[in-house]
């Protein structure tokens, strides 16, 4: 009994230190309102383990070791500090204070860490635990039962009247432990009945998280033998809502046994929940930082020989580089930023060659934060199903785009996808939402409900004109365009930025039988030697950065943007959307990170221009901007002498630019120097 009296007087002296008893008074306030009249009354008490442990270390021990025992302790002092201060008249019994300990942090041990990779063994009580963890799935917020108030049958047991039978909800525990019929009076042995009108509702939701790790297997990365196992968490009342599908979370939770006979769940109670980011190395290595001395003198030439020499493992320096390019720039500018507004830049390749496009696609993901290579047959966005653990309402699983949130979905072939599929996925390109239909008679609900959900990643896609019929254009065709096969103009449309890669003089078999030979060699010893780790850090770095728009580079893509727009207007009857400016900006600012600069010159705008208008004629034909197919890369980049060529070229090409907006842009003489 000292011990307890010892531990009750810590409680307080850390409750009086920390500021406690003040917010106790304040969380009484509202319940003193006339028609506030509950059973059960619920406080919520923030616990520092680090300064309770400075005031008594037994009772550190009791918070972090057992932490159900600690409430009894706080639950305790709560109630006499009510009733000494005078804090809230209708509480008349201890039970009928419910205090629930939130954990400001865990000791950094590993004790007090959870990886859901590696499930604890063992049964009773179990420490809190720190997780982080990936949501893969979320139900809908349901109802469960705080409190109840039960009464003595027997009309002459002091039981029949009063507050001395109350029941509060306990981490793992099912609502039946809460409400039953079977509960008998502790006086007399009487059946209890429940006062139904001081039952007290809280709010709850189950979310299902796996380690992050656990997505290697849904994307092109090298498989392991490990195997992954998502954990049921359960958020209570303030906490409902405070996670979303396909993001990271940080989670201090109570592990629990949940039991519905004839099984047992492993749960989690949360506790607290935060948004959390893994760290991840980012670092320009000597390989890139001597790259980047030896490429000082043009501000096109790191990103030329980045792409000229990037994924040699699957296509010879100088094939598809820009496309390597465009990949480059996708993974760049994956990213959140201040406003919490992603920023994405989607890819459409059209070549006769998908098996090796899909295989550098696939080499690219490795270097993503997040990618998920999607199947055909899978789920895009979302499903339904119900939940599993009793509370029988509709729990939403997240598709592959969802799991690739702030990453990359790799779709493949576009021509195994049904039409209603590519249907859904221009949907989502359009309006970067994707919306699912939840039935209310089927998941216990009284009406329907029509959920959205934001699609925050970049999306990789191919188009296949390998089949002679897919290649032969119309009589009507306009200059320049090409046949998408099953991709229809308005999916083209989509998508930010749409290439065409040709393989030239069959260098792809050739490379594919010398990299069967000579496995595991450089084939290509005169390339830059970088490392998958190198790229890693590198793009990691340049996502870091932070750019800025130099007035030059502005004018450029505004004047771009309007001259297009107006020729195109005009001539074609081709709407140039605003999608477009933003797709510039996206592209320029890529590049200029890509290069390490912090600021964006008109040498990046010219990269955007050319990739943009490249894109645009693809879809709809040539303009008054005559510009050949490989603007840029329009030579081979062996030796300083092939850099130097296609500096000259791009610099035409930037004259030319700046002469086509001079001409067709309003007002452009206004803001555009001709030189």
């Amino acid at each position: 009994m000292s011990d307890i009296l010892s531990l009750k007087e810590s409680v307080l002296v850390y409750l009086d230190r920390s500021g406690g008893l003040q917010r106790l008074g304040e969380d009484c306030r509202p319940f003193n309102e006339p028609q506030q009249m509950e059973a059960v009354y619920r406080f919520c008490i923030s616990v520092n383990p680090s300064d309770v442990i400075e005031v008594d270390p037994e009772l550190g021990h009791c918070v972090l070791q057992d932490p159900l025992t600690a409430t009894a302790l706080f639950q305790s002092v709560c109630f006499l500090a009510i009733k000494t201060l005078s804090l809230l008249d209708k509480i008349h019994t201890e039970s009928q204070v419910n205090v629930i300990l939130k954990f400001t942090h865990l000791p950094p041990f590993p004790e007090y860490s959870l990886d859901l990779s590696t499930f604890p063994r063992g049964n009773g009580a179990m420490r809190p635990v720190a997780m982080e963890g990936l949501v893969i799935a979320i139900t809908r917020v349901t109802k469960y039962t705080q409190g109840a108030r039960f009464l003595c049958s027997d009309d002459e047991c002091p039981c029949s009247a009063g507050f001395h039978h109350i029941r509060v909800h306990a981490p793992g525990a099912t609502e039946s432990a809460t409400v039953r019929n079977d509960f008998i009076c502790r006086i007399c042995g009487s059946a209890l009945k429940e006062d139904v009108k001081f039952r007290v509702l809280g709010d709850k939701q189950l979310v299902e998280m796996i380690h992050v790790r656990a997505l290697d297997l849904l994307s092109a990365h090298q498989q392991s033998s490990l195997r992954y196992q998502s954990v049921t968490l359960f958020l209570r009342d303030e906490l409902c809502n405070s996670m979303r599908i396909g993001r990271l979370y940080r989670v201090l939770g109570i592990p629990a046994h949940v039991h519905q006979w004839p099984n047992i769940t492993w749960s989690v109670e949360a506790n607290s929940v935060k948004p959390w980011e893994p760290e991840y190395p980012h670092a320009v290595s000597v390989s890139f930082q001597q790259l980047l001395n030896a490429t000082s003198s043009s501000r096109w030439r790191f990103c030329a020989v980045l792409s000229h020499c990037f994924a040699l493992s699957v296509a010879p320096p100088g094939l598809y580089s820009t496309l390597k390019l465009a990949l480059l720039l996708s993974l760049v500018q994956n990213r959140v930023d201040e406003r919490e507004t992603f920023h994405n830049l989607d890819l459409l390749a059209v070549t006769t060659d998908s098996l090796v496009l899909d295989r550098l696609m696939a080499y690219s993901l490795q270097l993503a934060r997040r990618a998920v290579r999607h199947q055909a047959a899978g789920e895009m966005f979302a499903s339904l199903s119900r939940d599993g653990l009793g509370s029988g309402s509709a729990n939403i699983h997240a598709g592959s785009s969802l799991l690739a949130t702030g990453g990359v979905c790799m779709l493949g072939d576009l021509g195994a996808y049904r039409k209603d599929k590519l249907d859904a996925i221009q949907s989502a390109l359009e309006s970067g939402s994707v919306s699912l239909f939840v039935p209310g008679k089927k998941y216990g609900e009284d009406a329907d409900q029509q959920i959205s959900f934001p699609v925050l990643c970049s999306f990789w896609a191919l188009a296949d004109q390998s089949d002679a019929s897919k290649r032969s254009l119309k009589a009507d065709a306009v200059l320049g365009t090409v046949d998408l096969g099953p991709v229809s103009s308005q999916l083209a449309d989509a998508f930010g930025l749409i290439l065409q890669c040709r393989d030239v003089g069959g260098e792809q078999p050739l490379h594919t039988l010398q990299q069967a030979v000579h496995s595991g060699k450089p084939l290509y010893p005169s390339c830059w030697d970088f490392t998958t780790q190198d790229c890693q850090e590198l793009l990691s770095h340049a996502q870091a950065l932070r750019v800025e728009m130099s007035p030059g580079a502005e004018r450029m893509l505004h004047g771009y943007y309007m001259a297009s727009r107006r020729v195109r207007t005009q001539s074609q009857g081709v709407k140039i959307s605003v999608a477009s400016i933003k797709l510039l900006i996206s592209l320029s600012e890529a590049h200029c990170k890509l290069s390490l600069r912090p600021r964006v010159e008109e040498e990046d705008a010219v990269i955007a221009v050319l990739l943009c208008e490249n894109s645009v004629t693809l879809k709809h034909g040539a303009s008054a901007l005559i510009i050949p197919p490989e603007s840029v890369f329009p030579c081979d980049l062996k030796g300083v002498d092939g850099l130097q060529r296609r500096d000259d070229i791009l610099e035409d090409l930037q004259q030319n630019i700046l002469r086509f907006i001079y001409t067709y842009a309003p007002g452009a003489g206004s803001y555009i120097t001709e030189e």
